[in-house]
């Protein structure tokens, strides 16, 4: 200290500089995040890998003034992206169809008649492949990669397709 700054008193707060006090946040909340890590990978190893990677990526961005909760969600969506990377490298999937395999099957209940008649009479107004992408993906639950290799097309024109197809089924009013 120089001669011109003061000691602080006991009990007095120190203020840090803005951006020091969201690393010294961020670096307190990484224990966390590395529990998080390793509940879903289970190895020591990758797991501080993969902190280490949410650390680079998430220290430089943080906002300055940004709350505790906010630097904490941001740590944990940046654990949640190098996560997908992660397992998308190790499985030799896109992140995409990482996401969609993650999706919980909904229990099988008999479809109701009044249903399947409003369903049907979506389809029928649809152009053919609005409707096959429809049909494929939600009525016999193929995956993008299965409709795409079905249709013979990319995975990215079918996730488009099926945009447009929804938005267009949307709009449809059954009789």
């Amino acid at each position: 200290m120089t001669s011109e700054e003061s000691a602080p008193e006991p009990g007095q707060v120190l203020q840090l500089p803005t951006s020091a006090r969201a690393t010294d946040i961020a670096l307190d909340e990484l224990e966390l995040v590395y529990a998080f890590i390793y509940a879903r990978v289970g190895n020591r190893a990758d797991t501080e890998d993969l902190t280490q990677q949410v650390a680079l990526k998430a220290i430089p961005r943080l906002r300055e003034g940004a709350p505790a909760s906010a630097i904490r969600g941001y740590l944990f969506a940046t654990a949640r992206s190098v996560l997908g990377a992660f397992w998308s490298t190790r499985l030799g999937l896109s992140e995409s169809e990482l996401r969609e395999d993650l999706a919980m099957p909904v229990a099988p209940g008999p479809p109701s008649e009044e249903g399947t008649e409003t369903v049907q009479q979506i389809l029928a107004q649809l152009s053919d492949n609005y409707r096959r992408v429809l049909e494929l993906r939600f009525l016999h639950g193929y995956s993008l990669k299965e409709v795409a290799s079905e249709m013979k097309s990319t995975v990215g024109a079918i996730k488009v397709m099926q945009l447009r197809a929804l938005r267009a089924a949307a709009k449809v009013r059954p009789e």
